[in-house]
């Protein structure tokens, strides 16, 4: 498998300035009523495929004559089996399949002609139904590549009787600086950190506060922004957390689960569809735990950011694509489908016509009978737009080796970043 993997790799570089002659044209059997018909084959994984598979019978009422078929990998294999079939032009591709959002740029820059270009398809008709914010990570050279599905506007989980136990009231965190006085109460009180970061291996606080400020760590015209005013802000402000014991060092997503678990830290910054994980791995710990915004860097700028999120796109080499675009399109503009993967699996829908739903208005008996969907929901628009490029995979790499030299081995912040912007400046001009 990896001499597999090897050779794919060499092939991508070889192809990646190349064209195929997929058209994003409408294509496939239809019905006397001149309805998509056939089979159609869609990749996914875990929950997510889960859903797929759920939503076929409703899906069905609409569009009877096609045979949907939901191929459930790891997301490390789907992805490899995916770029085998994107490089041989489609020998094994899938009608549709689902992409988390930050790996949607390396696709469609490396495989320019492997994805329907759905506006062409006629989906910029339900723009309005979801966030700008989510549209720009959907979107390629002014049109949509993807089809908007899941999204994680980010919260802090916190346990609440914690922060009773130390004195601490979640209202009073408004600024980062009040965390970290709230996070030096916190050890001091009860010997509990505050947070959980991977450090050598996750960056995502340091993507949060970029994105929280309006930046990522490329602009739109590629423009590398690691030793921006705003990097350095939120480096600073995690070295402090660091520098103070604040910060649980774990290790990867079952170190963050196993801190939930067993109370080793007292809050959790991360996507809102984290609260299904607390539900699921955490049920004794029903009534103790809440939520608030991310704290501001100064009065009045912004609280909010996202974590994760997926979509989909439908592949130019289907041979079906009438009957593909018209499940992807189905999917995730129906209210019901997309309530169905909110309310089973956690999966937290882009679609806004969902937030009147009264799982969104009602109150959550494990998150203190309060109606914590509600608060995410309602600052879903308020996400700034940032610029998804290419790159980002490799900077946020980057970023997770300098923060580990930061914080572990105690280089300046300033220095650091500046190392670290050649050094993604170096890679993405070889």
């Amino acid at each position: 498998m990896k001499k597999l993997l090897l050779c794919v790799l060499m092939l991508v570089v070889i192809v990646s300035g190349c064209s195929n002659d997929a058209k994003i044209t409408t294509s496939g059997p239809t019905n006397d009523s001149g309805e998509a018909s056939g089979k159609i084959t869609v990749w996914a994984w875990d929950v997510a495929a889960d859903t797929l598979k759920l939503s076929i019978d409703k899906f069905h009422e609409k569009y009877p004559d096609v045979d949907v078929v939901v191929e459930d990998f790891g997301s490390g294999d789907l992805y490899e089996k995916l770029t085998v079939g994107l490089v041989s032009k489609g020998s094994g591709m899938p009608d549709v399949v689902l992409m988390e959002d930050e790996r949607i740029p390396g696709y469609v820059n490396q495989f320019p002609d492997g994805f329907l270009n759905l506006s062409q398809m006629g989906y910029d008709e339900h723009k309005s139904l979801f966030s700008e914010s989510k549209l720009a990570s959907v979107t390629h050279d002014d049109h949509l590549v993807a089809a908007p599905w899941d999204i994680g506007p980010a919260v802090f989980f916190y346990r609440v009787d914690l922060f009773e136990k130390a004195g601490i009231n979640a209202e009073n965190i408004v600024t980062w600086d009040d965390f970290l006085e709230a996070g030096i109460q916190m050890k001091k009180k009860l010997g509990v950190k505050m947070l959980p970061i991977d450090i050598a291996n996750y960056d995502g606080v340091f993507s949060m506060m970029m994105q929280q400020q309006g930046k990522s760590y490329l602009d739109e015209n590629n423009k590398i922004e690691l030793t921006s005013t705003e990097a350095v802000r939120s480096m600073k402000i995690i070295k402090k957390f660091y520098e103070n014991e604040l910060i649980l060092n774990n290790s990867g997503w079952n170190g963050i689960v196993t801190a939930t678990v067993n109370g080793d830290v007292a809050t959790i910054p991360y996507g809102a569809w984290y609260s299904g994980t607390i539900m699921d791995q955490a049920p004794d710990l029903e009534g103790k735990w809440d939520i608030f915004y991310l704290p501001e860097f100064s009065e009045g700028s912004t609280r909010y950011a996202n974590v994760g999120g997926s979509s989909l796109l439908v592949s130019s080499y289907s041979k079906n694509k009438n009957a593909a675009y018209a499940f992807t399109e189905f999917f995730t503009t129906d209210v019901d489908t997309q309530l169905l993967g909110f309310e089973k699996f956690g999966l937290f829908p882009s679609l806004k016509s969902t937030f009147n739903s009264p799982i969104f208005t009602s109150e959550n008996k494990y998150f203190s009978n309060q109606p914590i969907f509600k608060k995410i929901a309602d600052i879903v628009d308020d996400v700034p737009k940032v610029t998804a490029t290419k790159y980002n995979s490799q900077a946020s790499k980057i970023m997770a080796n300098t923060q580990a030299e930061i914080l572990l081995e105690g280089t300046p912040v300033e220095k650091a970043l500046e190392n670290a912007e050649k050094q993604l400046k170096k890679e993405i001009t070889e």
